[in-house]
């Protein structure tokens, strides 16, 4: 039911193209963000700066002919980072660097106490971004579990209930979300593998939670309304019955790297909704032409129904320069334009 009344608002073609989230953050970007925050660009500048960069992403993606939209996050300095400011209960360092991966590094939040939201975190962004175009725009949100996982946290109560109350603050997201007309919430878990427990014998409990607070972040919301997640970094086979328990209508993941091997599980498993596998890295610059993406596309409707396939790359946007991405999506839209003809006739 869900599925066919998000089709019949939404719209969208067989095979229907979209992105993870963030586009390229130029030195620009970082340069208006790092001047907001010392104090030396104006609160009006600094919106006016964000507001172009959003446009710019809107407009480009637009030209490209992609058909679910996002607003390229150029307000956000990392995922989890962005929320904990606006949340109550955690804590920032100024030079606690951790590496994330390569020369890559992140600051996690100290999560020190109970975590509410005081007041709206993106719907202006994202509201901003749908008044500029007819196409459906995505609200992008960071899951609680990857919230947790990435930040240093309070060891006074179980990690369940203070997920539980990352989960809840999320949820009052996604309906403010809903209530400004966006009809598309994406909320990523990337890092609800990596959770685990060293012994497999506590993998239950902490999946029982897990999923659960997902479901309480995305909760309560219209059946038109269509909830994404995106998960990477990681292999799902042996999770894939918690997966499909955390009832997300479209999941995006990682794939290309594995030649759509990692997409096998979900076929055998006959995972009940839409998933998005990646057809090209976005951790090199290097542009996959049309016919590669097609392949994976084609090796992908073996193990899952056409019908509920979408098209993205791996993960986000955000450590590439313009041109490769500009270059990328351009082929990734073809690959999938063009195997829509064999897919209606099938």
């Amino acid at each position: 039911a869900r599925q066919q009344a998000q089709r019949a608002r939404l719209r969208l073609p067989p095979l229907p193209t979209t992105t993870i989230g963030s586009f390229p953050q130029t030195p620009a970007i970082r340069a208006a963000r790092a001047a907001h925050r010392r104090g030396t660009l104006g609160e009006a500048e600094y919106q006016a700066q964000m507001r172009a960069e959003i446009e710019r992403a809107v407009r480009t993606q637009e030209a490209l002919g992609l058909d679910v939209l996002v607003h390229g996050e150029a307000e956000r300095n990392d995922m989890v980072e962005y929320f904990g400011e606006q949340l109550e209960g955690f804590a920032f360092t100024a030079n606690g660097w951790v590496q994330s991966y390569g020369s890559r590094c992140v600051k996690p939040p100290v999560l020190y106490g109970d975590v509410a939201r005081p007041r709206a975190m993106t719907v202006d962004w994202t509201v901003y971004a749908q008044s500029l175009t007819a196409r459906p725009m995505k609200g992008m949100l960071t899951g609680p579990v990857t919230i947790l996982q990435w930040s240093f946290v309070r060891d006074d109560q179980p990690r369940s209930r203070t997920c539980e109350q990352i989960a809840w603050a999320i949820r009052d997201e996604v309906a403010d979300l809903e209530a400004a007309g966006i009809a598309i919430v994406q909320i990523d878990e990337p890092a609800i593998r990596e959770g685990l427990p060293l012994r497999r014998a506590l993998w239950k409990p902490y999946l029982d939670w897990a999923t659960r607070a997902f479901r309480i972040s995305a909760c309560g919301v219209q059946d038109t309304t269509q909830i994404h997640t995106h998960m990477c970094y990681s292999e799902f086979n042996d999770i894939l019955p918690e997966i499909a328990a955390m009832d997300a209508d479209v999941i995006t993941i990682e794939t290309s790297r594995s030649d759509m091997e990692l997409l096998r599980g979900f076929g055998s498993f006959k995972y009940p909704n839409e998933i998005g596998p990646g057809v090209y890295d976005i951790h090199s610059p290097r542009v996959p032409g049309v016919e590669e993406m097609a392949r994976l596309l084609r090796k992908a409707a073996e193990v899952v129904p056409a019908r509920n396939l979408w098209v993205n790359p791996d993960c986000g946007l955000k450590t590439r320069g313009w041109p490769e991405t500009e270059a990328a999506l351009r082929h990734m839209v073809q690959a999938a334009q063009a195997l829509r003809p064999a897919l209606a006739a099938a």
